[in-house]
């Protein structure tokens, strides 16, 4: 799947399905191109990738069909042109809380090469741009996806405002964030968590936005909230998939082979 089939599947409602990508190996964009997925999502918020590598990256896993969409470190209009002039085909941002920066980044993922005075009144509505470089705009940005994170309690207060924003693609729920901000770390069954993120799958798709929750920790959990209208599925990580794997094989070895030390508790620490 490519940049312009993810936009309009996202705010159609479609489900697309993609996981985590921690791993930088040169071999791995081929083995991730055989899971069926339509993207992946690269994670530089909270993993050390050098701008040469993820750019990469991106490009390998854009020429096997995968879409690469990749988290800048912060809701930073400048980090996201970095990113989508290394090869990604999409930007997440961390922890929006307001609809004036999905609205930065708005110009810098929809509206580049945009910049300065002439795109501050695009965005705010000051001004109206020639039909010539609309047209331009439109060509040149064609494909590029634009992601926010919804992770906190002024977040959710902002939600409205946020989902009218023009040209969002989609909502992405920090899971382990959220729950702090709601006063309940890691409980990820408990009512108002649930509730929580039925009520942003509800908002954004009345406004015709994907939206979807990065989970490694319950895939009936997964389900239920696709099935509530959740359509950008991130299930969990190379990493965290590999991890359970290895750990359920070891333990079914060690069993038939008399072996009493099973592998170590899994906790949630790489729910990002």
């Amino acid at each position: 799947m490519n940049g312009q089939e993810l936009s309009a599947a996202l705010r159609s409602g479609q489900r697309v399905y993609g996981t985590a990508i921690l791993s930088t190996s040169a071999r791995w964009p081929r083995v991730v191109q055989k899971l069926g997925l339509d993207f992946v999502f690269i994670d530089t918020e909270h993993t050390p990738i050098e701008r040469e590598q993820l750019a990469w990256m991106c490009q390998a896993y854009d020429a096997l069909g995968l879409a690469p969409i990749v988290r800048i470190p912060a809701p930073d209009p400048y980090q996201a042109c970095v990113v989508l002039d290394g090869g990604a085909k999409g930007v997440i941002a961390p922890y929006v809380e307001t609809a004036q920066e999905v609205q930065a980044l708005r110009g810098a993922v929809k509206l580049r090469p945009l910049k300065g005075r002439r795109l501050h009144q695009a965005l705010t509505g000051e001004a109206n741009l020639p039909g010539d470089l609309v047209a331009y705009l439109d060509h040149w940005n064609t494909g590029n996806v634009l992601i926010i994170n919804i992770e906190s309690v002024p977040a959710l207060e902002a939600l409205d405002d946020i989902l009218t924003v023009p040209q969002l693609d989609a909502v992405l729920i920090g899971p382990h964030d959220l729950s702090i901000s709601l006063g309940i770390p890691e409980q990820y069954r408990h009512p108002l968590f649930d509730e929580t993120v039925k009520t942003i799958i509800s908002k954004a798709r009345q406004h015709q936005v994907g939206v979807g929750i990065h989970f490694s920790t319950g895939r009936d959990q997964e389900i239920e909230w696709a099935k509530a209208g959740a359509n950008f599925i991130v299930h969990s990580t190379d990493l965290t998939l590999f991890s359970q794997a290895m750990a359920a094989d070891l333990t079914a070895m060690k069993e038939a082979l008399g072996a009493a030390n099973p592998p170590g508790e899994q906790h949630g620490e790489d729910i990002i």
